[in-house]
């Protein structure tokens, strides 16, 4: 029997092609007995009977829960992340089935790194509220918008790991000072970037521009809050480039409406998609995305190749480059 690998459907753009270009497919006729195919259906989660039908998965934003994996006739051996979070995959219960999940950490730094850049620059020169004046004739209005310069600034990014170094290169021409606030990093890592580890308090009550760019986790859900947004400085702003549940929404909804910060860039939320009636989509001082903004030719393509090539690794017995769970590798 063939390798039979399922991408999941939600890859798919509105004319029904790959939204990452066909040019990634490539990597899979490198083993000529892998087969693969779309899923009949895009699905909020991976049900048993695609388990059962598929050695591997390929999956963007579905779900990967224990029920996925539970019944007798699994057949999944490797599951392959679009992109690098993985909060959406019960991760302990594919390791318990001995069942490998890989992600893509290298093709997603350079993009979400400049989306944000994109932000963070839109923020500070008001981008949004001048393009709204423009539009309505209010020309002279201009007077009242003005930006906020970034030399001798301080950037604050919460996460060192790959898109947070990412980060600081890619900052570094803009004569900011950085600071980051991260437990499992490294006084030199940092050092050897121009930048300097602080704990998250210091961070937030110095930053101009507060990121967030670490992992959710157990350890993460909810470490940004109310506590957290009260020692920001009332001109700072505050940008999410990481997962929604991260923050406490609420809390942030509350800190931009009594002005104890000055704006935030969102392009992800506690509830994606994100409810129509969420009150950040009314903000004026808020700008928002839909955990989408480093979509690009470049980046998609990068992931999937990247992707693409673990499960080609796999189906051939190699170990592939990036696994999530290292032990469930040493069982397969």
């Amino acid at each position: 029997m063939n390798f039979k690998l399922g991408i999941v459907r939600d890859v798919l753009n509105a004319a029904g092609e790959p939204s990452f270009g066909t040019a990634a497919l490539e990597v899979l006729k490198a083993n000529p007995a892998l087969d693969w195919e779309y899923t009949a259906a895009a699905v909020r989660e991976i049900t048993p009977e695609l388990a059962a039908r598929y050695d591997a998965l390929y999956v963007n934003s579905s779900r990967v829960s224990a029920a996925t994996v539970a019944r007798e006739d699994c057949r999944i051996r490797i599951v392959a992340r679009h992109g690098i979070g993985y909060d959406s995959v019960d991760v302990a219960a594919l390791s318990a089935k001995g069942i490998v999940l890989t992600n893509t950490p290298l093709a997603i730094r350079r993009p979400v790194a400049v989306a944000t850049l994109t932000l963070l620059f839109a923020l500070a020169g008001r981008l949004f509220a001048k393009d709204r004046i423009t539009r309505a004739g209010r020309w002279t209005d201009r007077n009242d918008l003005m930006g906020t310069g970034l030399i001798g600034r301080t950037l604050g990014i919460v996460g060192g790991g790959g898109i947070g170094q990412e980060l600081l290169r890619v900052s570094a021409p803009f004569g900011m000072r950085r600071l980051v606030a991260d437990p499992y990093a490294s006084d030199e890592s940092m050092r050897s970037l121009d930048a300097a580890l602080a704990p998250l308090e210091t961070v937030l009550r110095e930053a101009d521009f507060v990121v967030v760019a670490c992992l959710l986790n157990d350890e993460t859900r909810h470490l940004i809050g109310a506590p957290q947004f009260a020692l920001m400085k009332s001109g700072a702003y505050f940008i999410n480039v990481a997962r929604g549940p991260i923050v406490d929404e609420p809390a942030l909804i509350e800190a931009l409406r009594a002005g104890k910060i000055a704006g935030a860039g969102l392009d992800v939320f506690e509830q994606e998609p994100v409810d129509p009636a969420n009150p950040l989509l009314a903000m004026d001082n808020v700008i928002v995305t839909p955990h989408a903004l480093c979509w690009t030719d470049e980046c998609f393509h990068a992931i999937a190749s990247s992707g693409l090539q673990s499960v080609v690794d796999f189906s051939l017995g190699r170990r592939p480059a990036h696994i999530v769970n290292p032990q469930a590798w040493a069982r397969a």
